[in-house]
């Protein structure tokens, strides 16, 4: 039997719902044949719906299995293994561990932005922890081996500031102390040779008040890194091109006080000699209150503050 078209659009013609429902199952009979409404029924065949019943594997055998993976050299493998102990048992003592494990596996794997959102996971959640110092190392730690070199964007080395810089701040009293005022230097140093490296191009091609810029930067964000003495000679450069003179002899007097040995110093003297000029520091330039008290050690050699 075939269903003509004047039969099926009786569902639009104020049929009730109900009964429009009745005429579309008795078409679909009707087109399937030998159909019956049993086999219409989902629920009438009882064997396809059997549910799995796949036992959940206990915390603590995720854990031993995660750890066992991990000395056998297989990070990623251990990781999935520390996860899923958050996905089947959340709430057990597990959970916490298999978190900073996934952390530190991630970490392992080179996998930093993996490590990195579990560190801070297990921060937001454990942030009273013991081991929340160590999850901050981590992430610390992972922002700092993605630092590139100076010649590319340093949003990575900032990251990776502000990560160490809470890591003292919040444990000061942490084993990673030593490790992370290290780290900080270095990964500051990389931000100073990023301004030294536009300060330089900028002062090639003489536009000077952006190479200052760049050089002021370094003086007084960065004085602990090694870019600090070619940062003063070059602002006397700058300085004396710009016909600035007493900034000039500030940053060549400041660099004198504080690093008197340098060849930076020597360049800077020089250049002021060639136009008949000592160094010679104004207290009110922002070159000599950026060093007022500086008594740091910078690459060996110990800054005396200006005179």
């Amino acid at each position: 039997m075939s269903v003509t078209r004047q039969s099926l659009p009786a569902i639009h013609r104020g049929v009730s719902p109900r009964k429009g429902l009745a005429l579309a199952l008795g078409a679909a009979m009707l087109l399937g044949g030998c159909d019956t409404l049993s086999s219409l029924n989902p629920f009438d065949r009882p064997e396809t719906y059997k549910p799995d019943l796949t036992p959940v594997t206990p915390a603590d055998k995720l854990y031993n299995e995660g750890l066992a993976r991990l000395q056998n050299g297989d990070s990623e493998g251990a990781s999935k293994k520390f996860e899923d102990i958050d996905k089947s048992a959340p709430f057990s003592p597990y959970a916490r561990k298999g978190m900073l494990m996934t952390a530190y596996t991630n970490f392992q794997a080179s996998k930093w932005e993996d490590a990195i959102t579990a560190s801070k996971r297990f921060i937001a959640q454990n942030p009273a922890s013991p081991d929340a110092a160590y999850a901050q190392y981590i992430m610390a730690m992972s922002y700092y081996n993605q630092i590139p070199d100076t010649t590319r964007d340093q949003e990575k080395t900032r990251q990776a500031i502000q990560a160490f810089e809470e890591l003292l701040a919040r444990y000061p009293k942490s084993e990673y102390v030593i490790d992370a005022r290290e780290k900080l230097l270095v990964a500051k140093d990389q931000l100073a040779g990023k301004e030294m490296n536009v300060g330089r191009y900028y002062l090639e091609k003489r536009n000077y008040t952006a190479a200052v810029n760049r050089f002021r930067e370094v003086i007084i964000k960065y004085q602990t890194t090694r870019h600090v003495e070619e940062a003063l000679e070059r602002l006397t450069e700058a300085y004396m091109a710009m016909g600035i003179t007493n900034e000039a002899q500030t940053a060549a007097a400041v660099l004198g006080h504080n690093f008197p040995d340098s060849p930076w110093y020597k360049d800077a003297y020089t250049l002021l000699q060639s136009s008949g000029l000592e160094p010679r520091e104004d207290r009110g330039s922002y070159i000599s209150r950026a060093f007022q008290g500086f008594s740091r050690t910078v690459g060996g050699i110990i800054g005396l503050g200006s005179l």
